[in-house]
């Protein structure tokens, strides 16, 4: 059977969308900016950290700064990521630009601890909801991406570097003190873009290896009301076959789970992890019920 093509009133309702969603992070990161960070000298990290400094140190428009360094990074894009994600990065950061303008000369707070905590929160807010959208406003990003794979270093690992030597070069500039503000800002935004790209509700999703697998299993399925899987494997060391439970379940039913596998069988080897996408209709009719 073949999947039916998607229409056009679908294909420009979901540009809209997305287009909506990248105006509203870009508001929401330009506020953090111009609200709290930017009048305190405290700074963002990648290209916008950069900008930020540059415009201190020459007295230049920031929203212009920010789109002419990131264009060439947006240029690298176009090979790597492909005409849509570059668009809408262009996109996400010239709107941008024109609310770092909209806000600007309208502070909201001078002081540090409220600066740091609301300015992170908002503009991790913001930015992850640029992410979600497909979007960028940090050309850094895209830079490491193709960096890391001449030099040997990885994404996480190049992005880290670039950012020490903002901060090093804001400590420069603003002072040491607005530095630190700044590395905790950044620290703050981080987490809260993990919260907006992944969510609160996390499921956990269990393995659990055991001689009872199905004794196990059927207690699952009576108890808990969920969907279990069996895979059939073997064990390394002992080359005994062996029947393992993979399941996804909230983290409400996690102890009540533990208990039903360690009265049938207390030797039962269990794995756990965090599971921050799930699909399917039998889920989502379960989360509906929890």
């Amino acid at each position: 059977m073949q999947n039916k093509p998607v229409s056009l009133k679908l294909k420009i309702a979901m540009i809209i969308r997305k287009m909506f969603f990248l105006t509203v992070g870009a508001l929401i990161a330009a506020a953090a900016i111009e609200g709290f960070l930017l009048p305190n000298n405290i700074i963002d990290g990648g290209v916008v950290g950069i900008s930020m400094i540059a415009s201190y140190l020459t007295g230049k428009n920031l929203g212009l700064l920010v789109v002419l360094i990131n264009f060439p990074f947006i240029c690298l894009a176009f090979t790597k990521m492909g005409k849509k994600f570059v668009l809408q990065t262009f996109y996400a950061i010239t709107m941008f630009s024109f609310f770092l303008n909209l806000f600007h000369g309208h502070p909201a707070t001078e002081d540090l601890l409220l600066v740091t905590v609301f300015g992170g929160i908002i503009l991790g807010a913001g930015v992850g909801i640029i992410l979600k959208n497909e979007g960028s406003l940090d050309g850094t990003e895209i830079l490491s991406l193709v960096l890391s794979k001449k030099w040997g270093f990885s994404v996480g690992e190049f992005i880290i570097g670039m950012n020490v030597f903002i901060y090093c070069g804001a400590g420069l500039v603003f002072g040491w003190e607005k530095a630190m503000y700044s590395m905790l800002t950044y620290f703050i935004a981080y987490k809260v873009i993990d919260i907006v790209m992944e969510g609160l509700n996390s499921s956990k999703a269990v393995r659990i290896i055991s001689d009872k697998s199905y004794e196990i299993g059927q207690q699952l399925i009576e108890k808990l009301d969920i969907g279990i899987t069996y895979i059939y494997g073997q064990g390394g060391y002992s080359k005994v076959d062996k029947t393992m439970i993979y399941c996804i379940i909230s983290r409400l039913e996690m102890s009540k789970l533990k208990e039903i596998v360690r009265d049938i069988d207390p030797n039962a080897f269990m794995s756990i992890v965090d599971v921050h996408e799930t699909y399917g209709a039998r889920l989502k009719k379960r989360i509906n019920k929890v």
